[in-house]
């Protein structure tokens, strides 16, 4: 059998090499259709043909009129010329401004393959060159990421210690979510998901007698199969009912006091915040009552409940892209800490039960094929939230984990995987910047809006364009993801692109050392199968794989309980926090002096939220979660994300009683706007969204009008803050953002996302 490894799943290869089709992996419980699409007709009339230059670039040189990207036409040249114009201005760069001035874009999910991974390929390169300016962290987990290293473990180790599903069916009486269980976001795995599991995960707890309780302004993302008690709750005031809980449990004397002295320290130095005694203010029910909407007898019940029941509290990433993101996480953690119940079958916490698919897996934890991307000489770097903030500021200061940095002076963006017109926010302010540097270059299979606004495009290849391995930790596969149909015209794969650049610099030796992509295969196939052989796995040679086409590890699965080493002996498997254990109070960031992230979990008002003052002005609350029909922008224009779509744009969801009292009904066309932008939606009423919030999903591909810049297909970045969640992270603060909606009384706009650029056909 044949197979195509995609972010939602593996696909069978059926049917001939002329007219091949894609079908589901048979093993797949519950497979994902959104990547059934990839070979739509209506994605191959997006494609980059052949290498495009800028028309203003190519004639005014670098620099030159950029406010005119993503309006000016584009000149298309061959091969040579196109790698001559890139090399020629890497080395200007370099050497007038130094590789401080280079800035390597890039986000992990242009491929589920791990050699032809852009990121990967794109600082290899670089760094043969003389490094680049980086990005650390990510806009799912900024805040995660920088936080949890400080509190109990890097977030990428708690992944593979997620408590299993089977654990949780057999174990687990009462689930209490932060955020919900999105299965929607569980059809994708950074390297390809193998065996869906989340929806049969719920339904097995669920048959097994688990409670749920759900506490989130939208009652759509906990699907159970089974009743679910769904609490409504004002967004970004979770940290504020998980303080009141643990204010309850405290109160009627239900704490863990032997877990919380043997397995965490700063206990003592918490306690005082969560009485009030330090601040004048107890964190009881009715306080958190007041800020989040959700009745204080409730939180009293549940903290009963929680007591008397093996408990897990889960929190969603969505809960730390937001203002003060680091809180809910921390917080969850204290939480589930007070409990005492860590480290015990069917207990504890969970940092993301429904984000993706390979949370809650029982396969072995293995490191995969890895192409190495060599040193970076470079030092600077930024949080990746913060590229808009570096281009309008350079040489100005920011905090970072403790450190204090100054934004660099970037001339030359490079490009490679990922679409920043789709993950960053407020995206008119990133178009502002984006005109500062002087030549920004894309490597991209379709024309999307950042290809639109580049100077210099590289037509890159699809994943069913090359031959790759594909491998994500915990999803207990790996795959041989073969070709499926040939490179459309003049698409090269990135490591191909890179190798030509490298030739013209001279460092070809360096970047691709003697090997073909054919070569490179074997060789990281055969690097991989050492590693396993040293664990004890058995791995066929090379070609014995590529003939079977699959190497599955699922008979080393184990039923996994998070933190459970630790808790049966914190002296003998320590956490890598400072002390060891988990620090409910942080020495090391209490040392930061930070005032917006203290040394312990805290309650801070959202600049932008339902119970502030700006919500007078500005009543809805605007969540932009992950959508259902796509992976990011990914596949935007597929036929299957263009059903979920109302009118050809983006559907905003917002509750009854909202809708009436602006005169609004199901399909109206509707504007949202605050003081940072407007985009156009059509309104989906429902009473599945609290009163005083609308959600409008992630991915719709960023349509500014021209002549007003407001944005024509219902993209929601173009009104999320472009803010740092604290100092301490910088991480996404997207979901904190107060908007109105009105009803757009003139006919709308029609919306062009899929439009190509013009193409400048006269002679030069």
């Amino acid at each position: 059998m044949r197979y195509s490894a995609a972010h939602w799943g593996i696909y069978e290869i059926h049917g001939s090499d002329n007219a091949p089709k894609l079908r589901p992996f048979r093993k797949d419980p519950d497979a994902s259709p959104i990547g059934l699409h990839q070979m739509a007709p209506e994605l191959a009339a997006l494609r980059v043909r052949r290498p495009a230059i800028r028309r203003s670039w190519l004639e005014g040189g670098p620099g030159g009129r950029g406010d005119l990207r993503g309006r000016d036409s584009f000149v298309e040249v061959s091969w040579d010329e196109a790698v001559g114009h890139v090399a020629a201005e890497l080395t200007r760069v370099r050497a007038t401004h130094g590789n401080r001035a280079i800035f390597g874009g890039s986000y992990g999910w242009a491929s589920a393959g791990r050699f032809h991974h852009a990121q990967s390929q794109l600082k290899r390169f670089l760094n043969c060159v003389g490094g680049f300016v980086a990005h650390k962290t990510s806009y799912s987990l900024g805040a995660g990421h920088t936080l949890l290293p400080h509190v109990v473990a890097p977030l990428t180790d708690l992944f593979k210690q997620h408590t299993s599903w089977d654990v949780l069916a057999d174990h687990c009486t009462l689930f209490v979510s932060f955020g919900g269980v999105p299965a929607k976001n569980t059809q994708v795995a950074s390297g390809g998901a193998a065996r869906h599991r989340c929806r049969e995960g719920l339904r097995n707890m669920a048959a097994s007698g688990t409670r749920f309780v759900n506490f989130s302004p939208v009652a759509d993302n906990l699907d159970t199969g089974g009743p679910v008690e769904w609490i409504p709750i004002r967004p970004g005031t979770d940290t504020a009912v998980m303080l009141a809980l643990a204010h309850e449990i405290v109160a009627a004397g239900a704490e863990d006091r032997e877990f919380l002295s043997r397995c965490c320290t700063g206990w003592d130095r918490f306690l005082p915040y969560l009485q009030g005694a330090t601040d004048g203010c107890a964190k009881t029910a009715d306080w958190a009552a007041e800020i989040s909407g959700v009745p204080a007898a409730r939180i009293r019940t549940l903290a009963q409940e929680m007591t008397a029941h093996r408990t897990m509290i889960n929190c969603a990433w969505a809960l730390q892209r937001a203002e003060h993101g680091e809180q809910p996480f921390w917080m969850t953690i204290v939480l589930a800490a007070i409990l005492g119940q860590i480290g015990l079958p069917g207990g504890g916490f969970g940092l993301g039960y429904g984000a993706e698919n390979s949370i809650g897996s029982p396969h072995v934890a293995l490191s995969g094929p890895t192409l190495s991307q060599g040193v970076n000489p470079v030092a600077d770097f930024i949080p990746v939230a913060r590229i808009a903030d570096m281009l309008l500021n350079p040489g100005a200061a920011f905090t970072y984990d403790g450190a204090r940095l100054t934004y660099p002076d970037i001339r030359l963006v490079w490009w490679a995987g990922g679409n920043p017109f789709h993950h960053h926010q407020d995206l008119g302010r990133l178009e502002r910047a984006w005109q500062k540097p002087e030549t920004i270059i894309v490597n991209e299979p379709f024309w999307t809006p950042t290809a639109r606004r580049a100077d210099i495009v590289l037509p890159a290849t699809t994943p069913l364009e090359r031959e790759d391995l594909s491998y994500a930790t915990l999803e207990g596969v790996l795959v041989a993801s073969r070709q499926v149909q040939p490179p459309l015209a003049g698409a090269l794969d990135d490591h191909e692109i890179f190798r030509r650049v490298a030739r013209v610099m001279g460092v070809e030796d360096a970047f691709a050392e003697g090997r073909s992509s054919a070569e490179w295969l074997r060789h990281l196939y055969d690097e991989t199968r050492r590693r396993w052989q040293a664990q004890g796995i058995a791995m066929p040679e090379y070609d014995a794989f590529l003939q079977e086409g699959i190497l599955d590890l699922s008979d080393r699965d184990e039923r996994r309980v998070m933190l459970q080493a630790f808790r049966a002996d914190p002296e003998g498997a320590p956490l890598p926090t400072p002390s060891g254990r988990i620090e409910i109070f942080s020495d090391r960031i209490d040392g930061f002096g930070l005032a917006d992230c203290k040394g312990h979990p805290a309650w801070f008002a959202p600049d932008e939220a339902l119970s502030g003052p700006r919500a007078q002005e500005f009543p809805l609350h605007l969540i932009s979660d992950q959508p259902v029909r796509r992976l990011h922008s990914q596949l935007d224009a597929s036929p299957h994300s263009v059903a979920g779509k109302i009118a050809g744009r983006e559907p905003v969801s917002m509750h009854p009683q909202d809708a009436s009292a602006r005169g609004l009904q199901h399909g109206d066309a509707v504007e949202i706007w605050n003081g940072r932008g407007l985009c156009v939606s059509i309104v989906r009423v429902t009473p599945e969204v609290m009163p005083g919030v609308v959600k409008l999903s992630t991915g719709a591909w960023y349509d500014p009008d021209p002549a007003t810049g407001h944005e024509r297909h219902g993209n929601p970045n173009a009104l999320t803050a472009d803010r740092g969640a604290s100092g301490l992270s910088q991480g996404c603060g997207a979901q904190s953002c107060l908007v109105d909606v009105r009803k757009l009384d003139a006919e709308a706009a029609g919306a062009d996302p899929f439009r190509l650029p013009e193409f400048d056909l006269t002679d030069r």
